[in-house]
């Protein structure tokens, strides 16, 4: 893929290379590292302005401690790309992303350097402290880092990890990866040149070790040591609550250090030997630009934090031609007309405004947004404090994202029946981004949640009316779509109510029966469609609702054909095609057999939906052979000897 001679990165295969280098070089390797990542993400696309913006971070870290022995442990792996890079998968960057290749995340089964799995934010603070608590007792000596973004901050388990680690006081170092896309430090420019010389000074062994001897001393001299260690301790922390915005870290237990240029390598690796040794738990704030050395992501950095393919010079993503509209643009314009026709609907997301379409609300009605950061637990009772006072929030969460407010889902909405409508974008099998992504369970773990209904849309236009129903409904409810372009089926401009809990028939037929739920059901109308062509006459029925699902139509379809297969992109377990067995067993219907096609009971690696639907046979064609499959196999069996073989 890259053709390009590099001076040192093409000489370095592990951490262990890197060390070899003397380190006036490394300032090369950074901009080798750059250049490489620049012109491997261009072709393959994925993230990208976490990476540049940690290359200097990444290289002194690995050339300061003794990885991987040392434990390195990233916040999420969108900013590890020079990690990746460095620790031997230079040469299988060109497959990231891609089914069979690398992950986007770390992934402990790729790499012994990939020392905790990381898809999801503000999960290394406690991570890396578990890891110094089983190194504490299994008396190993081996130092335990972590970085974390700016960003991870906003979410509560970063403090409740420091809250922890600040009473454990166990050593572990934190490096605070601030990008300044949160704005952590309120510290003017002109104060650089003093905080640096105060952090420097506080850093340093020589000061270290002189402030503890000068402790020591102290203890010895009764009620005049007393005074003065008083003194000594409010001259510190005066001083350091002059040149740095750290004193919250400190009230957590951390020393804190910085913030530090975190672009210069030379001088990162001279704070890391300075604190490396020093006991407890250490807290370094280094200040990066996200997408620093590339220009366009320098000025947009939002853009081009995630991308596909684009050109390397101008920094424009490759188009695909005259495709439709993302599904999370139909919610997003449809979320501006709703609060444009209700003045008590509001916009909430987590972090995500421009993944779930919500970046539409924030420019057309910014007053009815809300980005609360990445705190999902706090979005969903955030939605519920609001759904007390008669207004009604859209909380627009990914799938596998509002798995991580779940106790609120349960506590803090259902059990109260507020109106709080969650609408979870990347409901299936989300692609490149893989297991850590795929919204595999969302029909199951919502479904078991009393009071609440749950939907997926077929299309964009039922998305629309999906939407205007939640609104008009109650309660709280549920509405799930998958990622990526929608059907291109045409739109009307005004919304329909849908009838709670009621399905729509598709498609007749005689000798078996698909039911299928949000997208896989055009995937169930085209494999209809092949099995036509073969003779056989499958009915197709929309479900559109999980809970409550359609007694009725379940009854009705078991009446006149004694061959079901039910299709989801969501686990099996638990999921739709559980429902319809509870519904067969609530009515005591048992004349029938029945399959459930849906994700398996494994994690599912990442590739592009199409492939991964036709890897599982959740495609058209799939489905058709799935059916096949089972009509086939189903002579003289009953409904229980099916289930259960």
């Amino acid at each position: 893929m890259n053709e390009t001679n590099y001076q040192f990165l093409d000489t370095i295969h592990s951490p262990v290379d890197l060390r070899k280098l003397d380190i006036k070089d490394l300032r090369a390797v950074c901009a080798e590292l750059r250049d490489f990542l620049i012109d491997s993400v261009s072709k393959t696309g994925g993230h990208f302005g976490a990476g540049l913006g940690a290359v200097e971070l990444a290289v002194a870290l690995h050339y300061t401690f003794d990885t991987p022995r040392d434990r390195l442990v990233w916040d999420t792996g969108h900013q590890a790309y020079p990690h990746k890079i460095l620790t031997g998968r230079k040469d299988q960057m060109k497959t990231i992303r891609q089914l069979g290749g690398l992950s986007g995340f770390l992934k402990r089964a790729e790499s012994e350097y990939d020392v905790f799995g990381a898809g999801h934010a503000s999960t290394a603070i406690s991570s890396a402290l578990g890891i110094a608590v089983a190194r504490d007792f299994d008396q190993k000596d081996f130092k335990v880092v972590a970085v974390v973004g700016d960003g991870s901050l906003t979410g509560g388990m970063a403090y409740e990890g420091m809250n922890n680690a600040g009473l454990l006081k166990k050593d572990m170092i934190v490096i605070l990866n601030d990008n300044q896309m949160v704005s952590l430090s309120s510290l003017h420019p002109t104060l650089w040149s003093l905080h640096d010389y105060f952090s420097e000074v506080l850093t340093h062994p020589i000061y270290n070790k002189f402030k503890a001897n000068v402790w020591e001393l102290t203890g010895k001299l009764d009620d005049f040591g007393d005074r003065l260690r008083v003194v000594a301790q409010k001259l510190e922390k005066g001083v350091k609550a002059v040149v740095t915005p750290g004193m919250l870290f400190e009230a957590l237990g951390f020393r804190y250090f910085g913030p530090f240029n975190g672009h210069n390598v030379v001088k990162l690796i001279e704070i890391f030997r300075h604190v490396k040794d020093l006991k407890g738990p250490i807290l370094i704030h280094t200040i990066t630009q996200k997408g620093k050395g590339y220009a366009p992501a320098e000025k947009e950095a939002t853009r081009l934090h995630g991308v596909t393919p684009f050109d390397k010079i101008t920094g424009v993503m490759h188009k695909k031609g005259n495709e439709p509209p993302a599904f999370t643009k139909i919610f997003g314009e449809a979320m501006v007309e709703m609060c444009r026709m209700n003045p008590k609907v509001v916009g909430i997301t987590a972090a995500m405004p421009d993944g779930t379409g919500l970046t539409i609300l924030q420019k057309e009605i910014p007053e009815r947004f809300f980005d609360v950061g990445i705190a999902e637990q706090h979005a969903v009772t955030f939605a519920g404090g609001m759904a007390t006072e008669g207004y009604i929030p859209v909380a627009a969460i990914y799938s596998t994202f509002l798995q991580r407010g779940y106790d609120q889902l349960i506590h803090d909405v259902a059990i109260q029946g507020l109106h709080v409508v969650f609408v979870m974008d990347r409901g299936g099998l989300v692609g490149a981004d893989g297991p850590t992504h795929h919204g595999a369970l969302d029909l199951s773990y919502l479904r078991c949640i009393q009071r609440m209904v749950v939907m997926a849309p077929k299309d964009e236009q039922e998305l629309r009316d999906m939407l205007y129903t939640a609104i008009e409904f109650n309660g709280p409810i549920a509405l799930r779509y998958p990622r990526g372009n929608a059907l291109g089926v045409p739109v009307r401009k005004d919304f329909r109510k849908l009838e709670i809990g009621k399905a729509e028939p598709l498609r007749p037929g005689k000798d078996v029966a698909l039911l299928a739920i949000g997208n896989m059901v055009p995937n169930a109308l085209n494999a209809a469609g092949i099995l036509a062509k073969e003779g056989i006459e499958a009915e197709v029925v929309n479900m559109r609702f999980v809970k409550p699902l359609d007694d009725a139509i379940v009854r009705e379809v078991a009446s006149r054909i004694d061959m079901i297969l039910t299709i989801e992109d969501n686990v099996v377990h638990g999921g739709f095609g559980a429902a319809v067995l509870e519904s067969l067993a609530r009515q005591g219907i048992s004349n029938v057999s029945v399959k459930l096609h849906g994700l398996p009971d494994s994690f599912v690696d990442h590739g592009t939906p199409a492939e991964l639907h036709a890897m599982l046979k959740l495609d058209a064609g799939g489905i058709a052979e799935v059916t096949k499959t089972f009509l086939s196999s189903a002579q003289g069996k009953s409904a229980y000897e099916l289930i259960t073989s």
